[in-house]
């Protein structure tokens, strides 16, 4: 967690403060975590939270829009210096999906809060993602047609991919019944699952 004795405190404030909303909304939960608990984690009092955002509505919608766009910006970068292959630039997405939950498991809890919110986060989240999914899907399609990926649904590809990695945070319960472990060992296995998953499903 972000910390005023910490060197997070060099940041600007507003990004101080949604660093530290990240990771007590993700660990402990929304609803569990007040303005006073961010402010004193940050090291600012109260009114200064709300001088930036100006309610906890406010600060989790600016939470989900950050969460989202550092997805975005992971995804992007491991496209760029992945080689022109499909299932090589498959491979760089699917760990780009995982390193910041690697990194960071906050990121999860944030998933799982998703199912706890009010359908207008959900659906801000997902305005925020849309454009990144479709372009997925259409390359997908697309090199599906050029023959370099095997023919099938892209839309079916993806939301099968997405469910694996949102399952970690909404169901771990029904991976820990098949052995699974929720830790950073557990990850990675299921980052190599996925991988080749997607690869037999896809090679030509």
């Amino acid at each position: 967690m972000t910390s005023a004795g910490s060197s997070g405190a060099t940041l600007p404030t507003r990004q101080r403060i949604l660093d530290a909303a990240i990771d007590q909304f993700g660990t402990r939960g929304v609803d569990a975590v007040s303005l006073d608990e961010i402010a004193r984690d940050v090291g600012v009092r109260k009114q200064t939270v709300l001088y930036w955002f100006a309610s906890k509505d406010e600060l989790v919608q600016a939470v989900l829009a950050s969460a989202a766009a550092e997805l975005v910006l992971v995804i992007e970068a491991a496209v760029r210096s992945a080689p022109n292959e499909p299932l090589a630039r498959i491979d760089a997405v699917v760990g780009a999906v995982f390193r910041p939950a690697v990194r960071r498991p906050a990121l999860l809890g944030l998933l799982r809060e998703l199912g706890r919110l009010s359908p207008e986060h959900a659906a801000r989240l997902s305005a925020h993602l849309a454009p990144m999914i479709d372009r997925a899907i259409d390359y997908l399609a697309a090199e599906m047609t050029a023959g370099r990926l095997r023919r099938s649904d892209p839309r079916l590809i993806a939301a099968l991919a997405y469910a694996t990695v949102t399952g970690i945070a909404t169901e771990p319960e029904v991976l820990v019944a098949v052995g699974w472990r929720a830790d950073t060992a557990g990850l990675r296995a299921l980052r190599s699952e996925l991988r080749g998953f997607l690869r037999a499903a896809l090679a030509p």
